[in-house]
């Protein structure tokens, strides 16, 4: 097992083959510079020459500062039939002018015999010869050798054939490919290993995709084997069920097996990458992804909670602070004072025994009836703090209606009326909207903005309806989540009620209230 791994980024690449997922030109230059930044050895663009973007990708990456990363073009190995100074493919390959580039090549006789349709001695010859047209321009070049455990279970001499023909002519990596995504670590190992015996003068990757969930744990197997570079992209994209994820292969190398990747400080900006890339290509951000995840380092059982508290280490498994992320005490039902307590501290609120116990007791009364605070801490805080005797609420509801109607075929009106009280004052407005929770809105702000000219700032960017329990038809409860924005910050509040208008109220006069506790406008 080598003391260091080269990673070896392919997110723009194969990342890119994910279903729904499209980077423009511009994301693409904008996550390149970013991964250069985190500390990835060698960066893979693209395929020059399959497309017009990837094409100026390349053009226009000439012009980024990389620093010590190494923008990498892939292609394949030249048509059967033809040389590789005639292969249209291996032309647009030297005109990326990029320092390497990566060969894809077959090694499985199936696809020679079946895909390809050639002879396995052509095949051969179709690695050699490109292998060696890209050295002859200077190129540092990794064989990807394609299905290559798949062709080593069923025919492991001519596997090995395909890597001697790429190695003879000069590759500096083999890259031993996982590409349907099946083989278990104790495949990967025994392969891994001979390979290695093998060629004991060429470096050795691993590319690994997840068909069995298997994708990181047959990287980390190979790693363990002697492949001293990893094939990853961030977040586990890629096609089918993905990638080897970057995310958990870089620390786990790093702060589990002593292999070092990148810089001490870069592994701390490992969440804040996962989630950049996730907001370029327009992905939601897997809460549960390990060491990235929000929920990662997130507890939720009592005694859990105690424990962490306490001892850190007793309930995780590293500090979340090396890959950029944090603990989080989530409030439930299944949760006791030491979480109430736990999670109030965490929010600049300090409770005594007796006001923890308070707040548990009303913690499990409100999720009996729908209410959940595990993704809405702004409700919390608030329950928190009127949980205190000397909390004063900004407003106070007297009472509200809404009407909705629909008359003549015309477009549906909903009208909603509030009674406000401010301090001393009572406000009774009205207002109009698209519907009952946009009139709700409406008519709240038109009482509350003489007070608190601030609240302008305050903007709902989600709303989001549960029902609990389906089989009771239009009557069920429904949980209401609002997330509301001052456009610096972001907070979420709960509402739960059989009425999902009263459950919106809940949940839209708590997201108005939390900012103005918070002093935030």
């Amino acid at each position: 097992m080598s003391e260091r791994a080269w990673l070896y980024d392919t997110t723009l690449r194969d990342g890119a083959q994910g279903e729904g997922i499209s980077f423009s030109l511009e994301d693409k230059l904008r996550i390149a510079t970013r991964l250069a930044t985190f500390g990835a050895h060698y960066i893979e663009g693209g395929w020059p020459g399959a497309n017009p973007k990837d094409t100026e990708f390349f053009a226009r990456a000439r012009g980024l500062d990389l620093g010590g990363a190494t923008l990498v073009a892939f292609g394949s190995t030249r048509r059967a039939g033809i040389s590789p100074e005639e292969d249209p493919n291996l032309a647009a390959l030297v005109s990326a002018g990029t320092s390497a580039v990566a060969l894809v090549g077959k090694s499985w006789i199936l696809h020679v015999d079946e895909v390809l349709r050639t002879t396995r001695g052509e095949n051969l010859r179709m690695i050699a010869d490109s292998v060696a047209l890209m050295k002859s321009h200077g190129k540092e070049v990794f064989f990807d050798a394609e299905h290559f455990f798949d062709g080593y279970k069923e025919d492991p001499e001519y596997a090995l054939e395909t890597l001697r023909a790429a190695a003879e002519a000069g590759a500096d990596w083999l890259v031993l490919c996982d590409t349907n995504g099946g083989a278990l670590p104790r495949e990967i190992v025994a392969a891994t290993k001979a390979i290695r015996r093998e060629f004991s003068k060429v470096r050795l990757g691993i590319h690994a995709h997840d068909d069995a969930g298997l994708a990181v744990a047959n990287t980390l197997a190979a790693a363990a084997a002697g492949a001293e570079l990893v094939e990853v992209t961030v977040n586990g994209y890629g096609e089918r069920c993905g990638n080897a994820d970057l995310c958990a292969v870089v620390p786990n190398l790093q702060l589990k097996m002593g292999i070092a990747v990148v810089p001490e400080e870069s592994l701390r900006e490992l969440a804040v990458l996962s989630h950049f890339v996730a907001e370029l290509a327009n992905m939601p951000q897997d809460p549960y992804q390990p060491y990235v995840g929000r929920s990662a380092f997130a507890h939720k059982g009592g005694i859990h909670v105690d424990a962490l508290r306490k001892v850190p280490r007793s309930y995780q498994h590293v500090d979340p602070e090396l890959v950029g992320n944090r603990s989080r005490v989530l409030v439930s039902e299944l949760g006791g004072k030491a979480n109430v307590a736990v999670k109030a501290a965490e929010l600049g609120v300090s409770l005594s025994a007796d006001e923890a116990r308070r707040v548990v007791r009303a913690v499990k009364e409100l999720e009996k009836k729908g209410f959940q605070f595990e993704g809405a801490e702004g409700s919390f805080e608030l329950l928190v703090r009127r949980s205190r005797p000397d909390y004063a609420p900004p407003f106070e509801l007297l009472d509200f209606l809404v009407l909705v109607e629909k008359r003549g075929g015309k477009e549906i009106l909903a009208e909603a009326t509030v009674k406000v009280r401010v301090g001393d004052e009572v406000m009774h407005t009205a207002a109009e909207g698209n519907g009952p929770v946009h009139a709700l809105d409406r008519a709240i702000r038109k009482a509350l903005l003489p007070f608190y000219p601030g609240l302008k700032r305050v903007r709902l960017t989600d709303y989001k309806v549960r029902i609990l329990n389906e089989g009771a038809g239009t009557e069920a409860t429904v949980r209401v989540l609002i997330l509301a924005s001052d456009g610096e910050r972001s907070w979420a509040t709960v509402g739960s009620s059989p009425n999902i208008i009263e459950a919106s109220w809940q949940a839209l006069a708590d997201s108005l209230e939390y900012p103005l506790v918070r002093r935030w406008i």
